[in-house]
């Protein structure tokens, strides 16, 4: 077991809070996989006690482990700094002090990806679900303690199914969506990596282009796989958000006007903003409660993947 210092960290906040979706709670502490090793991490206080599993290797333990855990978690991240560049007023305060500790993960990019393709039009528990199916169908267990931990599958793995064989993973009409997509990135026309020096505007557009990629699904991508910051994904606990909040009085607010104001009033890590606004507002509602836990827009919008 490796101890890592982990201040201003909330690590069972930080993996309930919509961002990934494959981590299971054992014990004192969770169970999930880093890429493709398997990671058993726990918190006690201020500090993280991880280990690997998969025949673990001194220099894993001692030297790679740590470092991918740093990253992983995004513990470098100066999150003292961007929480103070949020916007001052209520909400925004609410959702600071309620998140304290809550970082964004720095997630595989092909992971992350399909995994946002598969979420439109569905609940939280819902895309936990798929993730494990497609994990346990096509992915590669490898032990850690007693648990069995399914690595993601490649996107060559999943070019290769059949739909058929991708819709018995619940993934319904997604299942054509993944595929494709699968099939562009595992055979190297789109390079997921190479992207990552595409400035943003660049970036949306090439992901937006992908199938059952939206501008939605291309800010989670974005945010949680290219540590883009200032991506603002506008999902139906945002929209509610924005339009009770910060536009109380306007009945008709477009789509286009919340997007405009994300980008500029939330500044420079509005995603930081936005994933405490959504985890703080999923789990004590807004003003109108409803009993969707998703992170979809709604129809006349478009869903969080689409449109």
């Amino acid at each position: 077991m490796v101890e890592i210092p982990a201040p201003d960290f909330d690590l069972a906040m930080t993996l309930d809070s919509g961002q990934v979706f494959h981590w299971q709670r054992v014990g004192n502490g969770f169970v999930g996989s880093i890429g493709d090793l398997p990671v058993y991490v726990e918190q006690g206080g201020s500090v993280l006690k991880v280990r690997c599993g998969a025949r673990p290797q001194p220099t894993c333990e001692t030297r790679a482990l740590p470092r991918l855990v740093v990253h992983y978690f995004a513990l470098d991240h100066p999150l003292a700094e961007i929480c103070a560049s949020f916007p001052d007023d209520p909400m925004m305060d609410a959702a600071r002090k309620f998140c304290r500790g809550l970082r964004i993960i720095r997630q595989p990019k092909w992971e992350c990806l399909a995994t946002f393709i598969c979420s439109s039009m569905k609940q939280v528990a819902h895309i936990r679900q798929i993730s494990l199916a497609l994990r346990k169908r096509f992915g590669n267990p490898s032990n850690i303690d007693k648990q069995v931990v399914y690595t993601f599958p490649s996107p060559q793995r999943i070019a290769q199914a059949t739909e058929p064989e991708l819709r018995a993973c619940a993934l319904g009409y997604r299942a054509k969506n993944l595929r494709a997509t699968a099939q562009l990135v595992g055979s190297g026309e789109c390079n997921l990596e190479a992207w990552s020096e595409i400035p943003d505007a660049g970036l949306r557009e090439h992901l937006c282009a992908l199938p059952g990629v939206g501008a939605k699904i291309a800010n989670c991508v974005m945010l949680f796989a290219y540590e883009r910051l200032r991506a603002f994904p506008i999902d139906v606990w945002i929209e509610r958000v924005l339009r009770e909040r910060y536009f109380p009085r306007q009945k008709k607010i477009t789509a286009q006007r919340l997007r405009e104001f994300s980008e500029t009033y939330f500044g420079e890590h509005g995603g930081y903003a936005q994933q405490y606004l959504f985890h703080h507002a999923r789990l004590n509602g807004t003003k109108n409660k409803t009993n969707s836990m998703n992170r979809a827009q709604p129809q006349v919008v478009s869903a969080r993947g689409l449109g």
